[in-house]
């Protein structure tokens, strides 16, 4: 029986996690802020982050940890 890899460190993490968020916030920034441009700051940031913490959480970092996953993997072997 194997025993399963390791969890990532919070470094790692992290770095996924900030690889993850700063492009969804950068487009998510452009896509709405030709109708936000009148909108509050915490308006305009409650909206995108409506939309981008639950695009990340469920998508993007998974996807992005399963290629960690298969990259660490390639450079035990």
């Amino acid at each position: 029986m194997t025993t399963p890899p390791a969890p990532p460190s919070v470094h790692v993490r992290a770095l996924i996690t900030w690889i993850a968020i700063f492009p969804l916030v950068t487009i998510g920034l452009l896509l709405i802020g030709p109708v936000s441009a009148d909108w509050s700051p915490v308006l305009r940031a409650f909206v995108l982050t409506i939309i981008v913490v639950p695009l990340a959480v469920y998508l993007v970092i998974p996807w992005l940890m399963r290629i960690y996953g298969k990259v660490r993997a390639s450079r035990k072997t």
